[in-house]
């Protein structure tokens, strides 16, 4: 069981979402929360506070009476549940939710600290907000799918327990769970704020990190296959080069090629070898660039990568909602600190370089599948009969279509702002919109190296090099291997790439 106090980290997340950690709520914490609530509560008697004795947005002009503050809480999360579209699955939902609960841990909020034991419990019974794609603006936060998790959290709307679909009221009794009941601002407080962007954001880096391992092994399995020269993966070439990235990428390259039989060695080829009297040499001097500039490409990827998941932890442990309680200085500060700019760019980059490594990763499938380019391998790597069978034509129009999808995502989410809410939000962040659109590239990117990776092992096949590969690529092989048989007959192609896909997704590459 982890104990929660106030600080998340990226491992953090992954052992709650991923391996299904249980979690608990340092006592400090809970004395943190209600130490604001009681100060908010006596501060706000004879002020102005935004979101407790006002109206919400461009209405906040309206004072509202004692008498009916309670009932503005419910007002906001009941009209703000109002999403549409796709639901979001559930283990985005749960990164949400622990991302709101931390973000609410760190005593800035103002609210009663039954929010606090009521989302703990969720997160370890699974209990899971139903959550819509569409209704994020990523001004005010992620209001309207925040407001469907406070929904819940009032007892209303539906959840998602054991993989169904279910009413709250219904799930709550089976498991004894009282709803809160709303004592001050809990309304604005759970809506108002950042977290199902930065939910999301979290499982897109586990994601794309994962993916980017599958990847760094299918281009070193590619130059085995094709027997490259090892130089431009080398310690000297690469360190000539300052970039963090792209001598990390290289260094795991070398790691996974160090047994291989089929790499060579320029020295032994092209600087020993008495080459006078040739006008025209039979291999390539160099590869083509998707397989020579691995590591300037992954680099950026790697590197992007890192500093995406630095900013989201930041946010994740930041006050993002609005106003901030400030018990220490015994004040209150209005401000903008639910707006989701730092996380949209951060999702934009992030799905930028995803692109990328799919776009790579067709690159090198259309290597392999054009005996005019690797003169080695079959056209499509058929290992049937030439102009009866197809091998892998057919799934390189998957890859290429997916690839090309990719690219169209790629544009920048950070600057379509739209003004609304009678133009009290005129700049908006769309960062929900950005993670979402994150998540399918990054999706998208699997199929495609899913792809690839059938390929590589039949490839692999034709050539008989089982015994010749490093025992990284002997392992990638007999993995997928494990998934999809040999084939030289056509067959159904689907459901070998998506199994291929689930493993890849939901695997790490050990």
């Amino acid at each position: 069981m982890l104990k929660l106090n106030g600080r998340l980290e990226i491992e953090d997340f992954y052992k709650i979402i991923f391996e299904d950690n249980s979690i608990s709520i340092e006592n400090t914490v809970l004395e943190t929360v209600e130490a604001s609530f009681n100060f908010l509560k006596e501060f706000s008697e004879n002020k102005v506070i935004y979101g407790v004795n006002t109206g919400f947005g461009p209405m906040a002009q309206y004072k509202i009476k004692k008498s009916e503050q309670l009932q503005l809480q419910y007002n906001l999360i009941r009209s703000h549940a109002s999403g549409s579209g796709n639901v979001i699955p559930t283990k985005y939902v749960k990164a949400a939710m622990l991302a709101r609960l931390n973000t609410l841990s760190l005593g800035n909020s103002g609210v009663h600290k039954s929010v606090i034991e009521l989302m703990t419990s969720m997160i370890n019974k699974d209990i899971t907000p139903l959550i819509y794609e569409h209704g994020g603006v990523g001004a005010s936060g992620d209001l309207v799918q925040l407001a469907h998790l406070a929904l819940v959290l009032i007892g209303e709307g539906e959840v998602f327990y054991k993989n169904e679909r279910r009413a709250t009221k219904d799930v709550f009794e089976e498991h004894s769970l009282e709803p809160i009941s709303v004592e001050l601002r809990e309304g604005l407080a759970l809506i108002n704020g950042t977290s199902v962007m930065t939910g999301i954001g979290i499982v897109n880096t586990i994601n794309a990190r994962r993916l980017l391992d599958w990847m760094v092994s299918c281009s070193s399995a590619i130059n085995e296959i094709v027997e490259a020269y090892d130089d431009h993966l080398s310690y000297e070439l690469n360190q000539s080069k300052k970039h963090i990235g792209q001598r990390l990428i290289a260094k795991e390259m070398r790691e996974h090629i160090q047994d291989s039989k089929l790499i060579k060695k320029r020295e032994h080829h092209l600087y020993e070898s008495d080459t006078e009297s040739i006008s025209i040499f039979k291999d390539k001097v160099q590869e083509y660039y998707s397989l020579r500039c691995v590591p300037q490409i992954l680099g950026p990827v790697l590197d992007t990568l890192n500093s995406v998941e630095t900013i989201l932890i930041e946010e994740v442990n930041s006050a993002n909602d609005n106003p901030i309680v400030d018990v220490k200085n015994k004040h209150v500060y209005h401000g903008g600190n639910f707006h989701g700019d730092y996380v949209s760019l951060e999702m934009d980059k992030l799905k930028i370089v995803v692109t990328k490594m799919s776009m790579l990763a067709e690159r090198q499938l259309n290597y392999l599948l054009n005996p005019a380019l690797n003169n080695i391998l079959p056209p499509f790597v058929n290992l049937g009969k030439l102009g009866l069978n197809f091998g892998m034509q057919g799934v390189q129009f998957t890859a290429t279509s997916t690839t090309a999808e990719n690219q169209t995502l790629s544009n920048p989410m950070y600057v379509h702002s739209i003004p609304n809410n009678n133009d009290n939000q005129d700049i908006v962040s769309m960062g929900t919109n950005a993670a979402l659109i994150t998540k399918k590239v990054i999706e998208n990117a699997f199929e495609v190296v899913a792809i690839e990776m059938i390929t590589i092992i039949q490839a692999i096949e034709y050539l008989k090099a089982q015994d010749k590969i490093s025992s990284k690529t002997k392992k990638m092989y007999n993995e997928i291997r494990d998934i999809v048989p040999i084939f030289t007959e056509d067959v159904i192609m689907y459901p070998y790439v998506n199994k291929v896909k689930d493993y890849i997704m939901n695997n790490e590459k050990k």
